[in-house]
């Protein structure tokens, strides 16, 4: 018999809950718990929340440490944010309990890149604990960053990535429609941006590693992202946009060497957008081409991202890592 992973689940949210419904499918894993700040979930267990009636013994806890006192997982996924600084607060009581954690946390797929006290400190417990962090999904953590790398694999010379995703959001979860801010006046949602309450979170760490992996050193990053404005009333089963109001974003980030671009990410998420896909151009020995038609759906691929990553996260090295440094991600039958 296998001994299975003992894994919980931190947020439970619309990522956390289908993560954890696929990590039930998997027969390495056994789910012992979650944690969620809503007081109204406290005392429940996973079963009431998902349905699945095998993970009736694993209750919801409003605290890891209340989770660890009858739980011990050895894995945590982690579905609670987007940010590194704040993501690191509530990962840091998991690693020091030597517990490993997978984490859809944008900014944590490169975390020295806003947070560097904050990532050697985490790396620091980490390796005296025996735990690993990791920072994966869609994107960040596969298509515009994880793929371009991967393909590069088989160049003589690289002087250039491009990879451009356009996503219809009208198929994507309440959550993220508003995100693009869908419904707000145009003007608003620069605003908003400008804040860092509105877009696509994760962007530049995605250059980043790039850049890590290409040994390129960037003179900098620089982002820009737009509203795209309706051209017609739009219907969802979340909003109703009107003519002439933000039905989403346009946002694009790019790398320089030595005053040359080596790195152009263009990203279109709106409802209704035709013609989605997913594609990266390598410019280089030999040039590479790749487009992926209708693109990767983000939502149920982040949480195979996440759950497909267990395994693989525990034959590591003790640290902080990147998606970069575990084996090829693959999906596997056991």
């Amino acid at each position: 018999m296998m001994n299975r992973i003992k894994l919980a689940q931190f947020g439970l949210g619309p990522i956390g809950i289908e993560s954890v419904k696929l990590a039930a499918q998997r027969p390495w894993a056994e789910l012992v718990g979650a944690v969620d700040i809503d007081p109204q979930k406290h005392g429940k267990t996973v079963a009431d929340l998902t349905g699945i009636a095998q993970l009736r013994a694993a209750k919801v806890y409003p605290t890891f440490e209340a989770l660890w006192a009858e739980a011990r997982p050895q894995v945590v996924l982690h579905t609670a944010g987007s940010r590194a600084e704040q993501s690191i607060r509530q990962i840091e009581p998991m690693i020091r309990h030597g517990v490993s954690v997978v984490s859809s946390c944008e900014e944590l797929l490169f975390p020295q890149l806003r947070a560097p006290d904050a990532t050697k400190r985490l790396d620091e417990l980490c390796r005296a604990s025996g735990a690993r962090v990791l920072g994966t999904g869609v994107n960040p953590g596969f298509v515009m960053d994880l793929l371009p790398v991967f393909l590069t694999g088989v160049s003589r010379e690289v002087r250039r990535i491009y990879v451009e995703r356009v996503v219809n959001a009208s198929t994507r979860r309440k959550s993220l429609q508003q995100k693009i801010g869908s419904g707000l006046d145009p003007d608003e949602f620069r605003q908003l941006f400008r804040q860092g309450r509105a877009g696509h979170a994760g962007f530049q760490e995605s250059v980043a590693l790039i850049a890590y992996c290409m040994g390129w050193q960037l003179d900098g990053i620089t982002e820009t992202c737009e509203p795209v404005v309706a051209d017609h009333d739009i219907q969802t089963d979340h909003f109703q946009v009107k003519k002439g109001l933000t039905c989403g974003l346009h946002q694009n980030a790019e790398g320089k060497v030595g005053g040359v671009s080596r790195i152009v990410l263009d990203l279109k998420m709106y409802l209704d957008a035709p013609d989605p896909h997913d594609l990266v151009k390598v410019d280089g020995d030999p040039p590479l081409d790749v487009l992926v038609r209708n693109g990767v759906a983000g939502d149920r691929a982040t949480v195979a991202a996440l759950v497909n990553a267990v395994p693989r996260i525990l034959k590591a090295s003790p640290g902080v890592l990147l998606v970069t440094d575990l084996a090829a991600p693959c999906w596997k039958s056991e």
